[in-house]
This record gives C-alpha cells, sequence and structure tokens, in this order.
C-alpha cells in the first residue's frame, strides 16, 4: 500500500466533496449574500517574517465575521485545494489529532531539532554572481515553565550544496561558520526581553480558532497586505507556524483542514523525501516568484516532517526543481539542556 493510500484509508468515511461541488457550493453561498460584489486579488506581496500576536476576543469576533465577508463572502471565486489534496489534508487533520502531544514534566525540555536548508548568494564589486545552499542544525530546548531560560544550539550555516565550480570556490573562500550557543527566558533571545519574545506562547496558540473557516480568516487578517499573494502567503503562515513544533493536535488538525480550504494547494509529490523521511507533500505554486511552498506530513501520524520552497523556473545557476528553502523537524523531550 502506497502512503496516498494509507492516508486514504485512515480518514473518516466523511464523504470529500469534489472541486466542482465546492465551486456551486460557494457560487450559491455568494449569490445569496451579494450577486454583484466580486473583487479581484492582484497585486503580488512579498513574504515577510512572522509576527505573533495574542489574537484578542474581538479579533475572533472579526475573524468569525470574515468568515462570511472575506473567505466564502463577496470577493473572487477562488476555489479550494484540489480534492485530492482537501483529503490528505483532511485525513492528517484525522489522525494528527489522535497523537498524543509531548509535554515536559518539572526539569524536563520539549527539544525541537531541526536541519535547515538556506538559500544563499552574492554579488561580488565586478559584477559577479554566486548561489548555494547552506544547511544548518539546530536544537531548541523549551522548558517545562516556558517562562525560565530556552537553550538553542545552532551549528551555524555552512556551504554545503553548489550548481557550479566557480560558486563552490567562492562560498569556499569565507571564514567558516562557528556553531554557538543562545540562551534566553520564554525565547527571547538576541537580546529581545522575554515578553516580546517572537515564538508564539500558549495563550497565543490557545486563541487561534479551531473551526478551520475562522482560522483561515484569521490567518488572513494576520497576513493581510503581506507576502506575493493573499493565498501564497496563507499557507507559507501555516507552514512557519507548523514547523515551529509546538503547536498543538487540535490547531495543527484545524491548520490541515485549512490549507485545504486555499485555492491552488495541490498534492505535489507523493512520495517526498526531507532529510530521510519520507512523506507527502502538500503545496502551492507562488507565480510571483516562481517558487512552491510545500509542506510534508507523515501519513502514519498525521505529523509535520518539515516544509520547503521549490523553484519551478531556475534562477542563475540555480536549476528549476531545486529546494532552496527547507526544513524537517524532529520534537521529543529531553532531560537535560546544554
Amino acid at each position: 500500500m502506497d502512503e496516498l493510500s494509507l492516508l486514504r484509508e485512515m480518514r473518516d468515511r466523511t464523504p470529500i466533496a469534489t472541486d466542482a461541488a465546492i465551486d456551486r457550493g460557494r457560487t450559491k453561498l455568494l449569490q445569496g449574500i451579494d450577486p454583484h460584489a466580486v473583487k479581484l486579488q492582484k497585486n503580488p506581496r512579498r513574504r515577510m517574517a512572522m509576527r505573533w500576536g495574542l489574537v484578542s476576543a474581538a479579533t475572533a469576533l472579526v475573524a468569525g465575521l470574515l468568515v462570511g465577508g472575506d473567505v466564502f463572502g463577496p470577493g473572487p471565486l477562488r476555489g479550494a485545494a484540489t480534492a485530492q489534496a482537501a483529503e490528505v489534508l483532511n485525513a492528517a487533520a484525522e489522525t494528527t489529532i489522535q497523537t498524543a502531544d509531548l509535554v515536559p514534566g518539572p526539569g524536563q525540555y520539549l527539544k525541537i531539532q531541526s536541519t535547515n536548508m538556506w538559500g544563499s548568494a552574492a554579488v561580488t564589486a565586478d559584477g559577479s554572481e554566486y548561489e548555494w545552499l547552506d544547511t544548518e542544525k539546530s536544537a531548541m530546548y523549551i522548558p517545562a515553565n516556558r517562562e525560565e531560560e530556552w537553550v538553542w544550539e545552532r551549528s551555524g550555516r555552512i556551504p554545503t550544496t553548489y550548481f557550479d565550480e566557480k560558486s563552490k570556490e567562492y562560498a569556499s573562500s569565507m571564514e567558516p561558520a562557528e556553531a554557538y550557543v543562545l540562551r534566553g527566558n520564554n525565547g527571547g533571545f538576541y537580546g529581545t526581553p522575554s515578553e516580546q519574545s517572537s515564538f508564539p506562547s500558549q495563550d497565543a496558540l490557545a486563541t487561534f480558532p479551531r473551526d478551520p473557516n475562522a482560522l483561515l480568516a484569521e490567518i488572513q487578517r494576520q497576513t493581510n497586505r503581506k507576502g506575493q499573494s493573499k493565498d501564497g502567503e496563507a499557507l507559507v503562515f501555516i507552514a512557519d507556524l507548523l514547523r515551529t513544533g509546538i503547536v498543538p493536535a487540535d490547531l495543527r488538525a484545524a491548520l490541515y483542514k485549512s490549507a485545504a480550504l486555499i485555492p491552488g494547494v495541490t498534492v505535489t509529490d507523493e512520495q517526498a523525501t526531507l532529510d530521510g523521511r519520507k512523506g507527502i507533500a502538500i503545496g502551492r505554486v507562488e507565480t510571483a516568484s516562481n517558487r512552491r511552498q510545500d509542506i510534508i506530513i507523515d501519513p502514519k501520524t498525521g505529523l509535520l516532517i518539515g516544509e520547503r520552497e521549490v523553484l519551478t523556473e531556475p534562477r542563475g545557476s540555480i536549476p528549476a526543481g531545486t529546494a532552496t528553502t527547507w526544513t524537517a523537524i524532529e520534537t521529543t523531550i529531553s532531560e537535560t539542556a546544554p
């Protein structure tokens, strides 16, 4: 049995709507709300760093209203994920919610190990351009009491992948990266006050809606006018949040279901390999940058293996189809921290 069949078998027996059925339902709803109101989303948006914030009760109310006014309300008829992608995501949601979250006890740490690949480029004074990929290993130790000291081991970025000899020679001439350890209460690294940690707090995670429609509306509210497109940035937000490794199962399931509501989301690879682990890749092509954002799910557990960005067109010396950025994650409990 292949992995896609495995996920299909694990899901409940709730019928999955086809794309045509989704479009017909949305059209009828829109006609009932306002048959004349249609807006087009045109301007590509640049991906921006995610900033976490609390979702207030007022925001939750706004999100609820947006379900009628944004996701399904007056606006473009933009469809949703393909039926195949929706089936995989909904099956993953049903599976992951049955997976117990790891909770560190007193004195223990939640350890989130990640292997990261980052794209690098340089342009020298004579106009020569160089491209290569760096690998970074990291381990984050989050104490049971998140207000206490977090520890973050980072290997530094090490050039590992080249596409031509001149770039390899250039990258090899640079000072080698050194490993280092960061410490900060509540994830307040690099001198950031603990109360301004860029990592989502448990309170912040708790306030995200669990209803997939309301959650997508909230994500689109937080990413409004950011990134390259409304739909693309919503999937990037979901990938960024999932890869923190600290998302509880009920929110993880809701994020999968919200991703199934995003137009253009498809199954991009049924046998995706990330850092030696295999899963099903769900992604969306961003035409503004000719990149595809993927999230990769373990079909046996519904857990996220990682995420990646893949070039759909060549860029410099990097060929199309290259994953220029990816992160593979694994979460465990540790008795100690460095």
